[in-house]
């Protein structure tokens, strides 16, 4: 099967786990601890149904949104993702370059293989910055002079990893940076000889161009992860949050609330959007899934800011869903990267591509024409219970009513 035959995320990660070396696809795959937290993700969104409605006129489907005043040509955009280097070459400028085609947003990770500059030249106006705050201010305070100076309006803080978390299968794999691999995984990486014949021809390890500046001069590609490894993660407060929001000119997004508490406070600091997120999985194992703290969320913030979410999506309908509890955008992370992992710019793309298909094909067979006509009408959670009151509802089916928060 190549990229072009692939008819889901599935497909494409089959075809990215048949590329790369093991330890190097379940550096993608991997989560914390038990790995609970990647089960609860993808289970949670299984949880809910989609109630069509149906005699209802949908030959013609619209998914475009609208985010901070930009309009999209899909609900959804591209997360940051870290290291996407290693598993290939100049993955961060593909990642761009297919967001900027597809015409949605992509968050360059703070852990990029490429320089900010390098990014921006592919389309600044599309991309946003996630930042991982170091421990020496000065050089978290050069990161927001470097996105601004690259063009970039929205600045995204991630929030959920003040440590390190624990990353079990990653540690017995050696997958870290810099990384220490085992012999036997050395050794079984030569029957992946496509991704081994990159990976050489290009000098190995890629630098991490983003920390580059901050490493000794002509540092290697060991050297500047050491320094990033020695800067991140790092603590951070609500007073540095409130500093960011002074330093930072453009729309600044908080990555990781889970709280409807935290969220309020957010906005209350001036904050313009959150996304809920759990990083993937890849963070706290016992934490919530995303999706199941998404309604309390959004019912406390209303539309004080941009309520987004993350992990766990690997379908269209994931996104429907999404949209139908109160999320205003989605990201995604493993779908693209196992597609650029896979097949470059191509799969990347294909992946883009495979999201909006299902999604269309869902408002079509749910009976709802336009993405933002979605509501709490169109769900209800397993068990029989509809994420909100419509006169279309059955009796014998009891409306979920969320609570805001006081």
């Amino acid at each position: 099967m190549n990229i072009d035959d692939a008819l889901s995320i599935g497909d494409i990660e089959r075809l990215a786990r048949r590329r790369l070396p093991r330890v190097v696809y379940e550096g993608i795959a991997s989560g914390v601890d038990d790995e609970c937290g990647l089960t609860r993700n993808e289970a949670e969104f299984q949880r809910y149904r989609l109630l069509p409605r149906h005699l209802v006129d949908v030959s013609v489907r619209d998914q475009s949104a609208t985010l901070f005043g930009r309009p999209y040509a899909s609900p959804f955009g591209i997360s940051p993702t870290g290291i996407a280097g290693i598993f290939r070459r100049d993955a961060e400028l593909m990642l761009a370059q297919a967001a900027s085609a597809a015409k949605v947003p992509f968050v360059m990770s703070g852990a990029s293989m490429v320089s900010i500059e390098r990014v921006a030249r592919v389309d600044p106006a599309n991309t946003w910055f996630q930042m991982y705050a170091a421990r020496d201010p000065k050089i978290s305070d050069d990161f927001l002079r470097r996105a601004r100076d690259a063009g970039f309006g929205t600045l995204v803080l991630t929030v959920d990893n003040p440590v390190s978390p624990n990353r079990e299968r990653d540690a017995r794999n050696g997958f870290c940076l810099p990384p220490r691999l085992a012999p036997l995984a050395m050794l079984e990486a030569l029957t992946h000889p496509g991704w081994l014949l990159d990976y050489l021809r290009q000098g190995g390890m890629p630098i991490m161009e983003t920390w580059a500046p901050y490493a000794a001069p002509g540092a290697n590609a060991t050297e500047v992860a050491r320094v990033f490894r020695s800067q991140s993660p790092s603590v951070q407060t609500w007073r540095e949050l409130e500093g960011f929001r002074r330093a930072w000119p453009g729309r600044l997004v908080v990555k990781g609330i889970m709280r409807p508490s935290d969220a309020l406070r957010c906005a209350e600091l001036g904050v313009d959007g959150i996304v809920i997120s759990n990083h993937g999985g890849k963070a706290l194992d016992r934490a919530p899934a995303s999706i199941e703290v998404l309604p309390a969320v959004k019912a406390a913030v209303g539309a004080r800011l941009v309520v987004m979410l993350d992990s766990g999506i690997r379908r269209g309908s994931d996104i429907v869903v999404a949209r139908c509890l109160g999320a205003d955008f989605v990201f995604v992370g493993r779908s693209t990267l196992y597609g650029v992992a896979a097949a470059g710019l191509a799969g990347a793309a294909r992946a883009l591509a495979i999201l909006r298909q299902e999604i269309d094909t869902t408002l079509g067979l749910i009976g709802c024409p336009r993405f933002d006509q979605l509501g709490a009408d169109f769900v209800m959670r397993e068990g029989g219970a509809c994420e909100g009151p419509t006169r279309e509802t059955p009796r014998e089916i009891t409306p979920l009513r969320v609570e805001r928060q006081r």
